[in-house]
């Protein structure tokens, strides 16, 4: 039984795939797949829509921003993220963070990733982001400070923790 739940302890956690929380990669779609640029799959129409005339709900529009971040069509990512019915949600202020970030405006990302932690200083994933962004600055304590504040935030054992933890140890980031 101590093995089971040992084993459990070190496994991520795999709630939302939107969140992040999950260690893989984000399954490609219709939305990378077969949308073109600007235009992500609809599952009401089974079309390729701009995200502003999609059906989807933004749980779907949160995957696919994940989607094609993981991608590296971050502007794709923008317009999704300016679609959301809510795009003012501490995981919506995340994904707006890592795409600027991801960008190359770094500053605008860590604003999000700042405004994303002051609706939820729980926010584990905008943590790990913040302080990969650290990572990619050089700046390995301010780093170690976001991977401490994700352990005492309950977050253990989950993709935010563990990515930060490797892309300290490896100085690489990841891209979802």
């Amino acid at each position: 039984m101590r093995l089971i739940l040992a084993t459990l302890a070190l496994l991520p956690t795999t709630a939302l795939a939107a969140s992040s929380s999950s260690s893989d990669a984000p399954k490609p779609t219709e939305t990378t797949e077969v949308c073109e640029e600007g235009l992500v799959w609809d599952l009401a129409t089974e079309t390729c829509l701009p995200p502003e005339q999609s059906t989807n709900e933004d749980s779907a529009m949160m995957d696919a921003v994940r989607e094609l971040a993981h991608d590296g069509r971050y502007a794709d990512a923008l317009r999704v993220l300016d679609g959301l019915d809510d795009a003012t949600t501490d995981l919506a202020l995340t994904y707006y963070g890592f795409a600027h970030r991801k960008s190359g405006n770094t500053a605008l990302g860590m604003a999000y990733y700042g405004a994303a932690l002051d609706q939820n200083s729980d926010n584990i994933l905008a943590r790990s982001y913040m302080g990969q962004a650290h990572v990619e600055a050089g700046q390995l304590q301010l780093a170690s400070a976001q991977l401490s504040e994700i352990r005492k935030r309950g977050g253990r054992g989950t993709w935010a923790e563990f990515s930060l933890r490797q892309a300290i140890g490896s100085g690489v980031t990841y891209s979802y």
